[in-house]
C-alpha cells in the first residue's frame, strides 16, 4: 500500500473517530471555532422604498461577553430587499453582548429619507458609563460612508 493511500485511510479513520467522539460529547454541542456567531437584530428602519437599514449584534466566538455590531444597508431589487453594503460600528468585539442585546441597548438610531441619508448610531456600552458617543454615517446610492 502506498504512503499516500495509508495517509488517506488514516485521515478517514481519524475523521470517523472524531465525529463519534464529538457526537458522544453531546448532540447540539458546537465548536466555537467553527460555529457561526450568535446574532440578534437590535434596530431596523425602512426609508420609503429606497433603503432598509439594520443593526445586528454578533456575539464573539472567542469571548462570550464580547460582541460586534454590523450595520447593513439593503436596497429594493426585483421586489425584494438585497444587501448593498455593510460596515462594522465601532471595533470588532468592542462591545459587550449582554448590554447590547438587553433593554435600552439602542440609545440613538436616527435616519432620514433623503439622498444622501444621514444616519446616527449610539449604543449602550454598559449601564455604568452609559451610551457611546454618536457615530455618524451617510448612506448614498446604497453605500455607507463615514459621516
Amino acid at each position: 500500500m502506498s504512503l499516500a493511500r495509508t495517509r488517506r485511510r488514516t485521515a478517514a479513520a481519524l475523521t470517523v473517530v472524531m465525529a463519534a467522539a464529538l457526537g458522544a460529547a453531546g448532540a447540539g454541542a458546537s465548536n466555537a471555532d467553527t460555529a457561526a456567531p450568535q446574532t440578534r437584530q437590535i434596530a431596523s428602519s425602512v426609508l420609503g422604498s429606497d433603503y432598509k437599514i439594520t443593526l445586528t449584534a454578533l456575539r464573539s466566538t472567542e469571548d462570550e461577553y464580547a460582541a460586534s455590531v454590523r450595520l447593513q444597508v439593503y436596497t429594493r431589487s426585483g421586489g425584494a430587499w438585497k444587501e448593498s453594503d455593510r460596515v462594522t460600528v465601532g471595533d470588532v468585539n468592542g462591545w459587550f453582548w449582554y448590554p447590547l442585546t438587553g433593554k435600552g441597548a439602542v440609545c440613538q438610531f436616527s435616519t432620514a429619507g433623503t439622498e444622501p441619508a444621514p444616519l446616527t448610531v449610539s449604543l449602550l456600552v454598559t449601564p455604568s458609563p452609559g451610551c457611546s458617543d454618536p457615530t455618524h454615517f451617510l448612506v448614498k446610492q446604497g453605500r455607507v460612508y463615514a459621516g
